[in-house]
């Protein structure tokens, strides 16, 4: 199939560029890309430089894949991803993450900028997603399925490792870091939603709501890759606050959120290389 073999060309092209895969891959949403100042020893590429990876256009997503030592661990970060209302298929979304899986990471931590649902999740705090509801009326397993990649009907019952997860409470609980755990709904975006629409998230149970990161985990936890989510709440979500929401105050408190989510991104990479 075309979008595989793009996915192989991708990936090979990593292994020969950025050399042997790390464990793990860090994406980075909006705001969040200054986490990667903790990288030592750096290799950079950009996004257009790779064969078949998708470009982003969103302002807080720098569009570089860099691999280096995050506290003394091997690791690659995304620094930005794309997303499907950028005009990207649901293929072309979890393309990187495919391509990462192939060249051999095996842990995924996926990032992002987040509306708080949850009164009790305030603007600049982090969110451990425990589970999530897809509500963009998108799979990227629709198609034909190639077995050897992963299974026709995958499970879904923990696409967020509770090893994983379990890691971090107890790197955030070392660090005195506040670390709200629950649901994330993914919506597609790109216009904010209804006080409406939040109401009725509030009642299917979502605690954060954003317009990535489902699409990717539900591909990378196909291909059989341990997956963790961890939300930084930007903004309250429409209807629980009283100013209009905007990408720039999104941009500000992730900013703002970045110290402690490099801090528990350093803590947690430590307990996963030890």
């Amino acid at each position: 199939m075309k979008h595989w073999n793009h996915v192989d060309e991708t990936a090979k092209f990593l292994a020969q560029t950025l050399g042997p895969p790390p464990r793990v891959a860090i994406i980075l949403g909006s705001g969040l890309s200054d986490v990667g100042a903790a990288l030592s020893d750096a290799r950079t590429v950009a996004f257009h430089e790779i064969p078949h990876w998708p470009p982003s256009t969103v302002a807080g997503h720098p569009g570089t894949l860099r691999c280096g030592h995050f506290a003394d661990t091997p690791v690659a970060l995304q620094l930005g991803r794309v997303h499907f209302y950028e005009g990207h298929s649901p293929a072309d979304v979890v393309l990187p993450i495919r391509a990462l899986v192939t060249w051999g990471v095996t842990n995924i931590i996926l990032t992002n900028a987040a509306g708080g649902i949850n009164e009790d999740h305030k603007p600049g705090s982090l969110m451990l997603i425990e589970d999530h509801l897809n509500l963009t009326g998108q799979n990227p397993l629709l198609g034909p399925n190639d077995d050897q990649r992963g299974p026709r009907f995958p499970d879904m019952s923990e696409i967020y490792d509770r090893a994983l997860r379990d890691h971090a409470m107890a790197a955030a609980a070392q660090l005195n870091i506040s670390l709200h755990v629950g649901v994330y709904a993914g919506l597609t975006g790109p216009s904010y939603e209804t006080p409406a629409e939040i109401r009725m998230l509030r009642r299917l149970g979502a605690d954060a709501v954003g317009m990535s990161t489902v699409l990717e985990a539900i591909a990378a936890h196909h291909m059989g890759a341990r997956v963790l989510g961890i939300s930084s709440i930007t903004n309250a979500a429409a209807g629980l606050a009283t100013a209009p929401l905007s990408h720039d105050d999104v941009q500000l408190f992730a900013a703002r959120a970045a110290e402690n989510l490099a801090r528990l991104l350093a803590a947690l990479l430590t307990r996963l290389g030890s």
